[in-house]
């Protein structure tokens, strides 16, 4: 339970409010400032005065959405003006960010008046490439956001309406769907007649309902006919010829409708509802019925709320974030009914898809899977944009509101990956080589008794990147897959103890390992272990490479990997490397972060060419600084000396390779300073990427504080130096750092073959 003290201090601490505007360009020089704004500013400027349609090549436009509200209906609050409405104005804003890397200016207005608000909104439209309207009151919300569509080139979206109505629909879909009924058939009851029951009203005859079968009650009781206190909104639904109660309404119904507010429904009114009934008590904070309340009395019915603590939560932000996107990036000129009900439709099928790991975690750990409890996604499954984002966008195309039709969705379907984070548009292009080849190459996952780790099976195959060859017993493996629903279907199931290439594993690693203290029974008995089985695969050519590490501890996995794969020739160690992305930008690859404690300089040289080989293997070129708290020879200290030693050495092996040192990290990364104090620096005049550190506790230490201090994204650790690819995750890792971890290992495959 949120504490009032709790939430005022959440929106006071340190920076006041919830957003800032950060610059998206470098502001750092004087050249900079003139290309910022005087004089160069003024090319931009011209450049739009000849062509309008510029505007958002040349500006934030295109991603930039005007949050704006007046203040007069704030959810559970009611009319509490312009000023109190702020908070959540921008809280709309971090939500837009959060989950769809939309830019936000919240704007709360005095006007009232509806035509003065209308006046004052529209002139906005050279700032936004959409509008969303907030807790404006009803009825004035319909009347602005009808004359607002009309007037406006840009998407106008009030989501208090249509929000609710998308994403209800999408719940009602799947559970109409579970509870085998038809919606042209069912009887609605809706509680409210506000701005969101109205639409949800409207949204449900455009998915099938029939409008005579929708019965909308409001403070007065049923919506009929013959009343004459109606406004234009609520005679749309005024079906009946008589007053009725709510709870003579919901006698023998189908489908109930909250948007009310909270106890308005009793126990017996649920009991007196059809066969498999629906309920959808949305009101906030507290709904018309309670969860346990509807629960205790029926064993037949899908319940659905507002409320996180309760299965099937109706939350708006499965919509306009993403809807909002997919107009965004076609540059619609409208959101339409059309472009809703594929938004509606996405939400649906995704919830009948597997559930990633991430969102089971998120959610306790407790098994997610379509049915009564599971009819809509949760809010924090990041797959919502990949699905909703582009229904909207192929359906605005569709209907002709799209003034920048998508030619390659494939490349679109990665531009989205990449809003969801660094790390995701880094792996992109590798997790596209790594489908692109064939034929598929194995991939060993020795831990083939982890729920993650069968989830990234079932993923792996699913998005054709690798076959999974999945250790442990086969019984408890299909017991998994089928208690957590996940289909490995495509995938290898070995059991070590049954496999017939046991006893030539064990002969093999006996013969490697006998004049090394391995005898033929401890073979025998290493044999009976998967990590030991899965790297003999590897080393054996019948299998291509190996990640483990989701259950075992990164010594215990390097250890065999060493007995058995063995590290490169070229190398007399192995090394651990951290691909880091800050938000600013860019990739920097650290090391050693994960395996040398304090290595010699001659070792720092060869972890400087492991890790320049990663870099460029990943598409990057390699500037590589050698870490110090020395400045080329400001110290003679021993630990400045090996930095210097260990330079050398890599200039001496790879002398077209840009590497320089010893130097401070800071100096390393910011070029402007290096290139200013150090002009004869050998990193070509731009900031180093690799960066080689002293010891292991400087590069573990700096890694971790760029993840949780500098918001830095990470991909690793990745093991460098080994005979053939074998890679280590985390024990914290989710489905997705498998999945990467995966392709990583393919490609790397790819490349020993020279392909």
């Amino acid at each position: 339970m949120i504490k009032r003290e709790e939430a005022l201090e959440y929106h006071r601490m340190g920076r006041r409010g919830k957003m800032e505007v950060v610059s998206t360009k470098p502001v750092s020089t004087q050249r900079d400032l003139s290309l910022a704004y005087s004089p160069g500013v003024a090319e931009p400027c011209r450049e739009i005065a000849a062509d309008e349609e510029k505007v958002y090549e040349y500006t934030a436009k295109g991603n930039l959405v005007g949050v704006i509200s007046n203040g007069t209906a704030v959810l559970g609050l009611g009319n509490i003006g312009p000023s109190a409405s702020k908070p959540v104005m921008e809280g709309k804003g971090v939500l837009f960010k959060k989950f769809a890397d939309i830019d936000v200016f919240d704007i709360e207005m005095t006007p009232t008046d509806p035509k003065v608000l209308i006046e004052a909104i529209a002139a906005l439209e050279p700032t936004f490439g959409g509008i969303n309207l907030e807790d404006i009151k009803s009825p004035e919300c319909f009347e602005v956001e009808e004359a607002l569509k009309a007037r406006m080139n840009i998407p106008v979206f009030h989501d208090d309406q249509h929000g609710t109505a998308i994403i209800s629909g999408a719940a009602l879909i799947n559970a109409l769907e579970i509870q085998k009924k038809k919606i042209e058939d069912v009887s609605i009851i809706v509680s409210g007649a506000g701005a969101a029951a109205i639409s949800c009203s409207r949204f449900y005859v455009l998915l099938g309902a029939r409008i005579e079968n929708i019965y909308m009650c409001d403070s007065k009781g049923l919506i009929h006919k013959h009343r004459n206190d109606l406004n234009k909104y609520k005679e749309e639904f005024a079906n009946g010829d008589g007053p009725a109660t709510l709870g003579d309404m919901l006698n023998g119904a189908d489908v109930f409708i909250g948007l009310s507010q909270a106890g308005l429904v009793t126990r017996e009114m649920i009991v007196s509802m059809a066969p498999r009934p629906i309920v959808f008590a949305m009101a906030n904070p507290d709904p018309e019925i309670s969860y346990e309340d509807a629960t205790s009395v029926r064993n037949d019915i899908i319940m659905a709320t507002g409320r996180s603590d309760y299965p099937n939560q109706v939350n708006n932000v499965l919509g306009f974030p993403f809807i909002f996107r997919g107009a965004l990036d076609v540059r619609a000129r409208a959101i339409n009914d059309h472009m809703k009900l594929a938004a509606a439709q996405a939400i649906a099928q995704l919830a009948r898809e597997d559930v990633i790991d991430s969102v089971i975690r998120s959610y306790g750990d407790k098994p997610l899977s379509f049915g009564p409890d599971y009819i809509i996604p949760k809010p924090f499954d990041q797959r919502v944009l990949l699905w909703v984002a582009p229904a909207v966008a192929r359906a605005a195309i569709e209907s002709g509101v799209a003034r920048k039709p998508i030619l390659d969705w494939e490349e679109y379907h990665d531009e989205l990956e990449t809003r969801l984070g660094k790390s995701r548009g880094f792996m992109v292009p590798i997790i596209n080589r790594a489908q692109s080849r064939r034929p598929l190459k194995k991939v060993v996952l020795p831990e083939g008794e982890e729920v993650s780790v069968l989830r990234a099976a079932q993923r792996v195959v699913e998005e054709k990147i690798a076959i999974p060859v999945l250790l442990g017993r086969p019984n408890l493996i299909a017991a998994l897959a089928a208690e957590n629903h996940i289909d490995l279907t495509g995938a290898e199931i070995i059991n070590p103890m049954e496999d017939a290439r046991r006893g030539e594993y064990q002969e093999a690693f006996f013969q490697l390992r006998a004049r090394k203290g391995t005898t033929l029974a401890t073979a025998r008995r290493l044999m009976q272990r998967t990590m030991y089985y899965g790297l003999m695969m590897v080393r054996m050519d019948h299998a291509d490479g190996l990640v483990a590490g989701a259950s075992i501890s990164y010594p215990d996995v390097i250890r065999p990997a060493l007995q058995t794969v063995g590290r490169d020739n070229r190398y007399s160690r192995v090394g651990g490397l951290y691909v880091m992305m800050p938000k600013s930008g860019g990739q920097f690859f650290l090391a050693d972060t994960t395996v040398n404690i304090d290595p010699t300089a001659e070792q720092l040289a060869e972890i400087a060419l492991m890790a320049s080989e990663t870099a460029a293997r990943f598409g990057a070129t390699p500037r590589v600084a050698m870490l110090s708290f020395s400045n080329f020879g400001d110290s003679k200290h021993p630990n400045a000396l090996k930095m210097r030693r260990a330079t050398e050495l890599v200039k001496s092996e790879h002398p077209h390779l840009m590497v320089d040192g010893e130097m401070h990290a800071d100096m390393a990364v910011v070029p402007e300073m290096l290139n200013a104090t150090y002009p004869f620096n050998e990193l070509g005049g731009q900031g180093a990427n690799v960066l080689i550190f002293p010891n292991i506790d400087a590069g573990n230490i700096a890694y971790k504080l760029l993840m949780r201090l500098g918001e830095c994204e990470a991909i690793g650790p990745i093991l460098m130096g080994m005979n053939k690819p074998v890679h280590v995750i985390q024990n914290s890792s989710q489905v997705q750092d498998i999945v990467n971890m995966v392709a990583i290992t393919v490609t790397e495959v790819w490349d020993r073959a020279g392909a």
